[in-house]
Order: C-alpha cells, then sequence, then structure tokens
C-alpha cells in the first residue's frame, strides 16, 4: 500500500498545501496523504506559530470530505522538535511492508542535507516532490538531494504552481480580513477569525 506523510507548520493551511497533495495522490496511487502538523518544527525556530493545535483543526477543517486525506497528530508533541526520520520510523514501524512517500516543497528537497539522519531518510521513502515553480528541479551534484536523485528516489509531481503564501495568508487574517477567494478552504479563514489567532 501507497501512504504519502507530509509534514509542516500549516500556519495556516491553504490551497498550496493541498491541491499539489491531491494531484500526488492520483498520480501516484496513493491509498491516503497524511498531514502532520508539527509542533516545533527544528528547522524553523524562533518564528512565533499559531498553537499546534489550533494549527492542527485548521488542517482537519481543510481536508474534510477529502477521502483520501487525513491528519495525524504524531508531530504534535511539545517536548521537542519533531524529526522527519522519526515520523518514518514510526510509520513503518506500525505497518513494515507500506510504501512510504515522504512528501515535499522543492525548497524542502533541496535543503534535505539539513534533515536529521538524511542519508536514513534516502534508504526508507520516495521523495513526492511538489513543486512551487516551474522551473526543472535541479539538485547540487553531490547534495543529499541529487544523491535521492541519482538513486531514482524521487518523482515530481506534476502540476501548477499554487501562488499563495502562508505569510500573505496571514496579513490578510491580522487585519481581520479574508483573503482572496480559492485561497483558504472558507472554514478555515472562519476558524483563525473566530479565534483571532493572527491578530
Amino acid at each position: 500500500m501507497k501512504v504519502g506523510i507530509y509534514g509542516g507548520t500549516f500556519d495556516p493551511v491553504h490551497r498550496g498545501h493541498i491541491d499539489p497533495v491531491l494531484a500526488a495522490v492520483g498520480q501516484l496511487g496513493l491509498a491516503e496523504a497524511i498531514y502532520l502538523p508539527t509542533a516545533r518544527p527544528p528547522h524553523k525556530a524562533g518564528r512565533p506559530l499559531a498553537p499546534a493545535r489550533r494549527r492542527y483543526e485548521m488542517v482537519e477543517l481543510a481536508v474534510a470530505g477529502e477521502a483520501h486525506l487525513r491528519v495525524s497528530g504524531f508531530e504534535l508533541r511539545e517536548d521537542g522538535p519533531a524529526y522527519t526520520i522519526e515520523t518514518i520510523e514510526h510509520f513503518r514501524g506500525a505497518d513494515p511492508k507500506v510504501d512510504l512517500h515522504l512528501l515535499l516543497g522543492t525548497d524542502s528537497f533541496l535543503e534535505l542535507h539539513i534533515f536529521r539522519r538524511w542519508r536514513d531518510i534516502v534508504s526508507a521513502v520516495t521523495f513526492a516532490v511538489l513543486g512551487r515553480s516551474a522551473a526543472p528541479l535541479e539538485p547540487s551534484p553531490g547534495s543529499a538531494a541529487w544523491v535521492a536523485r541519482t538513486q531514482g528516489r524521487v518523482v515530481e509531481i506534476d502540476h501548477p504552481p499554487v501562488d499563495v503564501s502562508s505569510t500573505e495568508v496571514r496579513r490578510y487574517l491580522s487585519r481581520g480580513d479574508r483573503p482572496p477567494t480559492g485561497w483558504v478552504p472558507e472554514a478555515v479563514v472562519d476558524y483563525a477569525l473566530k479565534h483571532q489567532l493572527y491578530s
């Protein structure tokens, strides 16, 4: 069974986090794609975030009604950063036969070298790269991403770029405004404004 795992802060979740994942489900034949909102991202230390439980609940709202998408609270622990290799080992331990696909944006994939135990990650998963631009994916020779690609562990998902960023969404919400239609599921906008997450 093919399963995708997709970690991030999702602060807040928007269409750029959803549409490419749905494309990956279809193109790779994934049984499901699991979102993993992270309480304490190791690579974004110091930036203030909306509370982890609130971000988790926004992702739940965003994927409601999508049969192949679900949310896991595995990375919500507050006792330390959530490392990708530990998440992979968790899901592999739950089902040793699962064919894991790690869904990553292009930027994150090209920074694979900063991931803890990246060589173990390369050995354990197939990378499904959710491109954010029309530019071809060209890892630097010798880099961790290049190693993954040369080992045939990378699939690029064919999906047009979604020109939305969480930073821009937060700017609207911080003013009490609704982002442009189509940027964020309406239920997520309602939730963020109700709880004044970015005010």
